[in-house]
Formats: C-alpha cells, sequence, structure tokens
C-alpha cells in the first residue's frame, strides 16, 4: 500500500482486535507475519484480542490450535462468539437457563457464566455452532421458541469452511428454525457491534483508539466500522478487490496481509 495513503489515525491506535481464520491462520496454517505480528503485541505491552465467530472450541482448545501453527496466544486473549454470547446472557438474566444446540465453546462459556442448561422452560434457546445437528434437537428448539423461549443465536455465518468445501453452519440453522417458528434471533457474533463493545470491555480499551483486523467486507468491517473502530481488511482470507467493490463501505485501510503491519 502506498504510504502517503495509510491514515494518520494508524499511529493513535494503542489496542488491537484481530479475526483469526483468513488473518492470521488458513486451514490450520499460520499466515507469514501473523506470529511476529502476536509476538510484537505482547513485547510491547500492546492489548490485544483474537476474535472468531466459531463457538465450537473454548478459548483453551483456541489458542493449542495457534500454537500447533507456530502462534502463541494466550487463552485469555481470545474471544469467541460463545464468551460474547454467555457475557450478553448473563447480562441480560444472571443465572438463567437455556436450550442450547451446540458444542463446548458455547457449553462451557455458558457454564461458566452461571446458566443451567435444560430442556424444560427454557429462558433462551441458544443455537451455536456444531457438527453435530440433530432433527430431534431442532425440532425441540422450535418447540420451545414457540412456547416462549428466547432466540439467541452466536453468529449468522450460512457456511462454513472445510478442505472438501462449503459447510452448512450456524445461519443456515438458523434460517431453518426462523421458517418453522416465524421468530429471527438476536445474534451476538459479528456482524454485530457488540461483539466488538464486549472484547473492548475485555482488554479495556476504547474505540477510538482500536483497529480491527479482518478478512471479511461482511462481518469484520461492517462491524468495526459501527462500532468505531479503525479497521483493516487484509487479502489472506475471504475478501479480494472484486468483493470489495460490491459493498457502499471501505475500510480505513486495505493491506495484503498482517505482515504489513509489522
Amino acid at each position: 500500500m502506498d504510504e502517503s495513503m495509510i491514515p494518520s489515525r494508524r499511529d493513535e491506535i494503542e489496542c488491537w482486535l484481530t479475526d483469526m481464520d483468513g488473518v492470521l491462520v488458513h486451514e490450520e496454517r499460520a499466515i507469514p507475519g501473523a506470529a511476529e505480528l502476536i509476538r510484537h503485541w505482547r513485547e510491547n505491552e500492546i492489548p490485544y484480542l483474537v476474535l472468531t465467530n466459531n463457538s465450537i472450541f473454548t478459548a483453551r482448545d483456541l489458542s493449542a490450535r495457534l500454537a500447533a501453527s507456530g502462534i502463541e496466544v494466550p487463552e485469555d486473549r481470545i474471544w469467541t462468539s460463545a464468551l460474547a454470547t454467555a457475557a450478553f446472557l448473563k447480562q441480560q438474566k444472571p443465572g438463567g437457563s437455556a436450550f442450547v444446540i451446540g458444542e463446548a465453546g458455547i457449553l462451557t462459556a455458558l457454564h461458566d457464566a452461571g446458566y443451567v442448561m435444560t430442556e424444560s422452560n427454557p429462558d433462551f434457546v441458544v443455537v451455536g455452532e456444531t457438527r453435530n445437528y440433530s432433527f430431534e434437537a431442532i425440532t425441540k428448539a422450535v418447540r420451545l421458541i414457540m412456547g416462549g423461549a428466547r432466540f439467541i443465536s452466536t453468529n449468522p455465518d450460512a457456511t462454513g469452511p472445510s478442505a472438501d468445501g462449503p459447510l452448512p453452519a450456524t445461519g443456515a440453522i438458523n434460517a431453518l428454525i426462523t421458517k418453522v417458528t416465524g421468530k429471527v434471533p438476536y445474534i451476538v457474533g459479528k456482524p454485530n457491534p457488540m461483539m466488538f463493545r464486549s472484547a473492548l470491555n475485555q482488554i479495556g480499551a476504547h474505540s477510538h483508539n482500536t483497529g480491527m483486523i479482518g478478512d471479511r467486507m461482511d462481518t469484520d468491517v461492517v462491524a468495526g466500522m459501527e462500532a468505531g473502530l479503525h479497521t483493516v481488511l487484509v487479502m489472506t482470507g475471504i475478501s479480494d478487490r472484486r468483493e470489495i467493490e460490491r459493498f457502499p463501505f471501505r475500510p480505513d485501510e486495505i493491506l495484503s496481509s498482517v505482515a504489513d503491519l509489522l
């Protein structure tokens, strides 16, 4: 990128939020420059959090996955849509109950937030990412929502990546339940700016001096912009130049990869 085009605001950034897949790693492999950038933040005591809409894994699991790729990120520096959802529900109804479609990430986060998992008259039905959706569980979720439980989802992503091609993801199951119940879920993860606000609270940061690095215009950039952050789009993930042109807004910076931030 032409240095003259870099906004002066970059000089004012004291804290960073960064997406994980497509920014730091790609298919379990570290993206060049990612490990060095995290090390630079750590050595210079720059507050940061790694964000992900993935609600399957706990922060500890994701820390281990990143370490296997050569990127050292402690679990307290990882903020998932599951953790953001649990924080939101704890704020909405402390000590509440939920029927959950999901895996360890969301179940652990809700347990740690003081929630009880139940199939009997829960306050909320929570849909997270899982590879083990069952017709029985979806039917139960539908009936509970129609009976008055409030419908919450960790994220809106309709597809997820795999080595063999796209997989149906959380957003696809949300849509199935919405079609039956007529109820749209409240989604806590990106592109809801609340995901970023809860992340900022985690590290005691403020929007005016925090940057967000992402690879998607429709989640990272739009949510970062709406949360008042300095937005950086990298070209190592989903978006390309044609993709950028489709949207009526722009990131503050477009970089080849996180290596350009070193």
